[in-house]
């Protein structure tokens, strides 16, 4: 039984010609510095990104662990979200790796209480608090349904941060699909943080691989704690090459998947049990009202129920998510779409 997978846009596999480009990837060894395509690839994602260096990692959750430490020390306070990546998926390795406390705020739509924020905001002279030299946002963001954070916002954050002499990190895992929904270029969307994570494993589909982009006085120490992390890879031009073919050919078309995204929640939306709001990008969360039995979690849920029949997606206690990606297509969308709104209606007892 073929699946058709919405857990995450992670779960893409490699097509033929990306196959093809990491086959014919020129290699050497990036310890040493003498990967020509890494080279290219870390050139050319900080050039979209407007920044002077970048940095190729295994994985987002590195990059953002890089970000903290090049700008925290130990004992410091990072603000952020309260349903940030940071915080939620990454194992608890900010305060396992360098000895910062997270302190998030919440909102529906990844943006930060700039009253709250100024608040918390404060300086190493503060001897009976902890300096906040950094602040984080995420755009997209992934647990308020894959929201584009205004830019406005981002550049008052970046804005009050400064003011208080600290830094803004953007995690932009997603930023692709933020640079997609809003017509921004890329380079906008970075300007106003310091550092910028990006990820080729997400909406781009590449196997492996994120970037940390940042100024190029950082990027020696960045090296060094990529080293330090374990992160460091030789022949590494191969997973290179599989972000440099996405870069051409996958990024224009996440549209596809923000449409197909949207037909997803129409179909949802249709069914009275569901709580829903329309999607922006590439991510549905929805839930199931209260008393719906498929609510439940465990084999007799939705989502075990869905995986019998054929269709994977993540949730618990009610509230699922689904994410389109450039694996799903109009046949399998069609297929997700009948299949969950027949199991939610049938199974409505209200």
């Amino acid at each position: 039984m073929k699946i058709v997978d919405l857990r995450s846009d992670t779960v893409t596999r490699p097509g033929a010609a990306m196959r093809a480009a990491m086959a014919a990837a020129e290699v050497g060894d990036d310890v040493f510095g003498d990967d020509p395509s890494v080279q290219r690839l870390e050139a050319r994602v900080a050039a979209l990104l407007g920044k002077e260096a970048s940095i190729f990692v295994p994985s987002g959750t590195m990059a953002n662990q890089l970000a903290l430490k090049l700008q925290t020390r130990p004992g410091d306070t990072v603000l952020c979200h309260a349903r940030c990546h940071v915080l939620w998926h990454e194992a608890g390795a900010a305060p396992v790796l360098s000895g910062v406390q997270l302190q998030g705020t919440d909102s529906d739509d990844g943006t930060l209480d700039l009253a709250i924020l100024r608040g918390r905001l404060r300086s190493a002279e503060d001897g009976a608090n902890p300096p906040t030299p950094l602040v984080m946002l995420e755009n997209t963001h992934n647990h308020c349904g894959g929201r584009v954070v205004p830019q406005a916002h981002v550049r008052a954050v970046a804005a009050a941060a400064a003011a208080a002499g600290a830094a803004l990190h953007l995690d932009g895992a997603r930023l692709w699909n933020a640079h997609v929904q809003s017509g921004l270029s890329l380079a906008e969307l970075a300007a106003p943080a310091t550092t910028v994570s990006v990820c080729l494993s997400k909406g781009l589909g590449a196997p492996v691989g994120s970037l940390l982009c940042m100024p190029r006085p950082l990027w020696l120490a960045a090296r060094r704690l990529r080293r330090m992390l374990g992160g460091s890879m030789r022949q590494a031009g191969m997973l290179a090459a599989a972000g440099l073919h996405a870069l051409d050919h996958h990024v224009e078309r996440l549209a596809e998947d923000h449409h197909r995204a949207k037909v997803l929640a129409a179909a949802l939306a249709a069914v009275p049990c569901v709580a829903i709001s329309p999607p922006e990008t590439n991510i549905v969360r929805f839930g199931l009202l209260a008393g719906h039995p498929l609510a439940a979690d465990g084999p007799t849920g939705l989502q075990a129920r869905a995986l019998a029949a054929g269709v994977a997606l993540t949730g618990t206690g009610g509230t699922f998510r689904a994410v389109l990606h450039l694996d799903v297509d109009d046949d399998s969308l069609a297929h997700a779409c009948d299949l969950l709104t027949d199991l939610i209606a049938t199974n409505d007892q209200r």
